[in-house]
């Protein structure tokens, strides 16, 4: 991709599963690239595996200042930041009845608030410096209605909203996009569906598969690159056709 070379890359969520895959492809690209993730362990094993890493920043995204000082430690890792990777997320799989209000409260932090405070906090730095983008997580699930995720579809449909109005609001210095996948094999969707349940949305996907982590890392740096200097403003669908048609397609 042209114009990766170089960039300084933060990435939320990034010790596993999307944002692992995203760190690995943009060094690959040749840049510069820390991860943010309050999982210790996960932590250490993206050091181990990803050892071009610049850095990996302990921060629960949930609490304004803990981003806070992860993005300072960041910068002062990267020298600055030209490109978020605003990624972390977490579900909770349950019927809508029986859904908490510590469950809502916990997903609604991290997914929703988590990706506000992130955001605003990149775009303050970005908008200072005059350029930047910032590329977030969002998701089938924000798009159509799914069951069991309630909570989880709320705070995605959210990021789409929010993903607009900053485009609006940030042009013409930092661009902003998100990417809506559908099913991806990663850790945290592999612990919630038993192999039963992975074959039933294999067979629902005209693709017929779920798809790979670094399908969607691949995106991420398109969105990224100079390639894409014109597009701001809008969710890209990554789904293996999942949402284009409606029940007669499934």
């Amino acid at each position: 991709m042209r114009g990766l070379k170089g960039k300084r890359v933060l990435i939320t969520g990034g010790a596993s599963g999307i944002g692992a895959a995203t760190a690995a492809r943009f060094l690959e690209e040749g840049s510069a690239v820390v991860v943010l993730d309050r999982d210790a362990k996960g932590r250490a094993q993206i050091l181990s595996q990803l050892p071009k890493l610049a850095g990996a920043v302990d921060a629960d995204v949930s609490s304004l200042k803990q981003v806070v000082e992860g993005f300072v430690e960041a910068v002062r890792l990267l020298g600055g930041v030209d490109v978020l990777i605003n990624n972390a997320g977490i579900s909770i799989r349950h019927n809508f009845l029986d859904i908490t209000p510590e469950e809502w409260d916990k997903v609604i932090a991290v997914n929703l608030t988590g990706v506000f405070y992130m955001a605003q906090t990149a775009a303050r730095h970005m908008w200072e410096r005059g350029s930047g983008v910032i590329l977030q997580t969002a998701s089938t699930n924000g798009l159509v209605g799914q069951p069991y995720y309630a909570d989880y579809n709320a705070t995605k449909a959210g990021v789409i909203e929010l993903t607009k109005s900053m485009a609006l609001e940030l042009a013409p210095k930092v661009r902003v996009c998100a990417i809506a996948p559908g099913y991806v094999l990663t850790p945290m969707q592999r612990a919630e569906y038993t192999d039963e349940m992975l074959d039933a949305v294999n067979r629902k996907v005209p693709l017929g598969r779920h798809a790979q982590p670094q399908e969607i890392a691949a995106l991420f740096a398109f969105l990224a690159s100079d390639d894409a200097a014109y597009i701001t403003g809008h969710v890209y669908t990554i789904d293996g056709a999942e949402t284009a048609g409606g029940l007669a397609s499934r």
